[in-house]
């Protein structure tokens, strides 16, 4: 939207993401086409650069998303992995985690950072945190709804014990 982009622009943030949002979602349920969007990707990214902010856009871990994305000027991509943490079966969780590996490998050797998030927990997100390349997980809801029962001090560190 372009009024969150001028005020990302104004308020210059050292970073920021794009992400898709339709208005009856509850949460961003996918990432960015950035193919089929790229010149207003292009744009937005242009924009926020100039401004100083460097940009991320979440996207899903697909080859022709991180080669759009790289086009579109962006320094990060951070990588979808709802169908990870949504998969029902063993066999399922590792065909998306395949996935999620050969996407970091790819984008890392094209240069961009990688980083992850959406629906990581306390049950799946070391396999994430193990991916060679990946920078950053995103995992603010899980951490913030456990420290309800154990502080946010507590769910901090149970969390950082399992990514490192």
């Amino acid at each position: 939207a372009k009024e969150i982009v001028a005020i990302a622009c104004r308020i210059r943030p050292d970073q920021a993401t794009l992400v898709p949002e339709r208005r009856m979602e509850v949460t961003t349920e996918g990432g960015l086409d950035v193919k089929k969007n790229l010149a207003r990707i292009k744009a937005a990214c242009a924009r926020l650069k100039k401004s100083g902010v460097v940009v991320s856009l979440f996207i899903n871990p697909s080859k022709d998303q991180i080669d759009a994305s790289l086009k579109s000027g962006a320094e990060i991509i951070e990588l979808h992995t709802g169908e990870y943490a949504n998969a029902g079966t063993d066999r399922q969780k590792q065909l998306e985690l395949e996935k999620l590996k050969t996407a970091a490998d790819y984008a890392v050797g094209l240069g961009l950072e990688v980083n992850a998030g959406h629906g990581l927990n306390y049950d799946n997100t070391r396999d994430v945190a193990a991916i060679k390349g990946m920078h950053e997980l995103n995992i603010g809801h899980s951490i913030i709804a456990r420290a309800v029962f154990t502080g946010l001090g507590q769910a901090v560190r149970d969390m950082l014990e399992l990514v490192r």
